[in-house]
C-alpha cells in the first residue's frame, strides 16, 4: 500500500540544522542533512542520534553546500547511513571544502580546549573528525539540474537553479503523482555574481524558507556604506573586520572592494581575505564558470588585488600589521574560524569596526554583536566589545519576504500545504499571515520533531 510521512527533523522554528525525511512506502529520501548553529539547547542536540532509523535511508538530496545543510552528513554516516548523497556537481565540491574545513576546526577545538583546560566534557571530542569526512566523501554523487532522475517506479526527483550560493539549487520531487517542492535558500534578484533564481511552475507540497519572512531588505546603498567605514578606518588608523561565509560573500565583497578601489573610490588600503575555506571556495567558481555570472577577467583581477592569507603565521602579521587594513574572515555568524583570532586582539579598540553582512542567527556571537553585547566571549574567556559594530543587511544572500512572495508567483494551482521552515517563529509566522491574506493558501509551521502522514 502506498504511503507518505514526512519527518521535521531540523530547520523547524529555527534557521539551522535544516533536515527532512520523506518517508514512502518505495524509497526514504532525506532533503538537506545540516547541523544546528546558535542557540546552546540546538548545538547540543547535534549530539543526539536522529529519532529514526538512519540506516533505512536510502538517499540525501542536497539543495546546496552550506553547514547549516550539509554539516550532519559525517555523523548521518557513523549512524549507519550507505546510501547516496547527491547534489548538483558544484554543491558537492563546496559541501566537501565545508565539512573538512568543519572537522579540521572540531578538532582544533576540542585539542585547545583539552590543552588549557576549559572543555567541559573530560576529553572533549570533535563532532567529527577529518578522516570521517574523507570516509563519507565516497557517497557523493553530482548530478546535473533540470533533469528529471528516477529513484524508484513512482519517485522521482530534479534540481533547479536557485541562486544564493553557487551550486544552489531548489528541489522537485514527484512521488506517487504528488508534487514536492523543498525551496532550499531561495536567491536574490540582481545578485552581484549569481544569476537570478528559477521559480517552481507546480507545488502540492511546498516546504518554503522563512529566514526573513517577516522583514524587507533595506535599499541601502552597499558601496556607500562601505566607502563611509572604509574612510572612517583610514582616519582613524584603524581595521574594518568583516566576519564572512566562506562561500558566495567572500566572492561577492571581492569583487565589490576591487571594483571600488577601479572607480577610486576607494584608497588602495589593503584587503586581507583570511579563510582557508574561503580560499578553496575560489577554486570552485573557476571550475564551475557556468554557474555565475562574473566575468573570468574581472574575477582573476579582482582575486589579485587582494592578499591572500595562506597561514597562521600570515595571520599575526596581518595583525601585528599597524596600518589601515580591511580583514575579512570567516565564519560569517562568529561562530568559529580565523576571525576570532583578530577579534581576540582587536575587539577592545574603539577605532576597530566590526561589519557584520550577513543573517546572524540567534544565540550565535554575531547576534549578540548585533544587539549590542558588551562583551563577548571565545576561547574560554570574556572579551570587552569597545569596537564599533555595523550592519549591512543588503548584502544578505536570502530572498526577503516580498522576493519569497515573487518567487512562488508562478505557483499555478493552488497547494495542498505549504509549510514554512528555515526560519526563527516571528519570521515564519510574518510570512504564514501574508501568504494566507494575499493568496488565501493553507499554511503551517511544523514544529521539530514533527511528522506529517500525505495521503496517496
Amino acid at each position: 500500500m502506498p504511503y507518505i510521512k514526512i519527518h521535521f527533523l531540523g530547520g523547524a522554528e529555527t534557521v539551522t540544522g535544516s533536515k527532512y525525511l520523506l518517508e514512502t512506502s518505495e524509497k526514504n529520501i532525506m532533503i538537506d542533512c545540516g547541523v544546528f548553529q546558535g542557540l546552546k539547547k540546538l548545538r547540543v542536540s547535534n549530539w543526539e542520534p536522529l529519532p529514526v532509523d538512519v540506516t533505512k535511508i536510502d538517499v540525501v538530496l542536497l539543495t546546496h553546500g552550506h553547514l547549516d545543510h550539509v554539516g550532519y552528513l559525517p555523523r548521518l554516516v557513523k549512524e549507519g547511513f550507505t546510501g547516496k548523497i547527491i547534489g548538483t556537481s558544484p554543491t558537492l565540491a563546496i559541501a566537501k571544502i565545508i565539512l573538512l574545513d568543519s572537522a579540521k576546526i572540531h578538532e582544533e577545538e576540542a585539542d585547545k580546549a583539552n590543552k588549557e583546560g576549559y572543555a567541559k566534557h573530560s576529553p572533549a571530542l570533535p563532532f567529527y573528525t577529518i578522516e570521517e569526512v574523507k570516509e563519507m566523501l565516497h557517497l557523493f554523487e553530482p548530478q546535473p539540474k533540470e533533469e528529471w532522475i528516477e529513484l524508484s517506479a513512482n519517485c522521482k526527483h530534479r534540481f533547479r537553479y536557485n541562486g544564493h550560493i553557487i551550486g544552489a539549487t531548489f528541489i522537485e520531487l514527484k512521488v506517487f503523482d504528488k508534487d514536492f517542492v523543498f525551496s532550499g535558500d531561495i536567491g536574490r534578484k540582481d545578485d552581484v555574481l549569481l544569476m537570478d533564481p528559477d521559480r517552481p511552475q507546480w507545488a502540492d507540497y511546498l516546504f518554503l524558507e522563512s529566514t526573513y519572512g517577516n522583514k524587507l531588505h533595506p535599499a541601502f546603498d552597499v558601496e556607500q556604506q562601505l566607502i563611509a567605514l572604509i574612510q572612517q578606518a583610514i582616519v582613524s588608523k584603524g581595521t574594518v573586520i568583516i566576519p564572512s561565509f566562506a562561500v558566495e560573500r567572500i566572492q561577492t565583497l571581492m569583487i565589490i572592494l576591487w571594483k571600488l578601489y577601479q572607480r577610486n573610490k576607494i584608497p588602495n588600503i589593503p584587503v586581507f581575505i583570511d579563510s582557508p575555506m574561503g580560499n578553496n571556495v575560489l577554486s570552485v567558481f573557476e571550475e564551475y564558470a557556468d554557474w555565475h555570472k562574473l566575468s573570468m577577467q574581472d574575477y582573476f583581477a579582482a582575486k589579485h588585488h587582494m592578499n591572500i592569507v595562506t597561514s597562521y603565521k600570515e595571520t599575526w602579521e596581518v595583525i601585528d600589521n599597524p596600518k589601515p587594513k580591511i580583514i575579512i574572515a570567516g565564519s560569517g555568524m562568529v561562530t568559529g574560524g580565523r576571525v576570532l583570532t583578530y577579534l581576540q586582539q582587536m575587539i577592545d579598540k574603539p577605532e576597530t569596526i566590526i561589519v557584520l553582512v550577513g543573517y546572524q542567527a540567534e544565540g550565535t556571537r554575531g547576534r549578540a554583536l548585533l544587539e549590542g553585547a558588551h562583551e563577548l566571549k571565545f576561547f574560554g574567556k570574556y572579551y570587552p566589545v569597545k569596537a564599533e559594530v555595523h550592519m549591512i543587511e543588503s548584502l544578505s544572500a536570502h530572498a526577503d519576504q516580498q522576493e519569497i512572495l515573487d518567487w512562488i508567483s508562478e505557483v499555478k494551482n493552488i497547494p495542498e500545504e505549504v509549510f514554512l521552515i528555515h526560519g526563527e517563529p516571528a519570521a515564519a509566522d510574518a510570512l504564514r499571515v501574508k501568504i494566507q491574506d494575499t493568496l488565501g493558501w493553507f499554511v503551517s509551521i511544523p514544529k521539530h520533531g514533527a511528522t506529517k502522514n500525505i495521503i496517496v
